[in-house]
């Protein structure tokens, strides 16, 4: 019974998370376009904050799934000393390193690309 509950709460909260974190994002930008709006029906001058440029994005995305699976590699680490079998779990945390170090070197591209095309003008 209890392998079971456990899988239920692991599939729940699996699914549960993601779509909680989609729904408060969802709601949080609503709030501010109705706040901003509201401000521009009352008369108010508002600034537009600019979106952040495909470099920022891959340099928050790299930075976020690398610190992510060097903690999870860690924690496997540390687990594996007592659980043999959590050696091999260390192992999943490759993937989303492989994914951090890839949008970081996208960044990099990225910022190169501008500094040339900066350059040549």
């Amino acid at each position: 019974m209890d392998g079971n509950i456990i899988g239920l709460v692991a599939v729940t909260l699996f699914f549960g998370i993601p779509l909680a974190a989609m729904y408060t994002y969802y709601r949080v930008r609503k709030l501010r376009t109705e706040e901003r709006l509201a401000a521009i029906a009352r008369g108010a001058n508002v600034p537009m904050e600019p979106d952040l440029s495909e470099a920022a994005h891959s340099r928050r995305w790299g930075i976020l799934l690398a610190a992510i699976s060097l903690g999870y590699m860690a924690m496997m680490a540390i687990i594996a000393h007592s659980e043999p079998d959590a050696g091999k779990a260390l192992a999943v945390g490759i993937v989303p390193l492989a994914a951090g170090l890839g949008f970081l070197l996208d960044f990099a591209l990225i910022r190169k690309d501008l500094k040339s095309a900066a350059g040549s003008h």
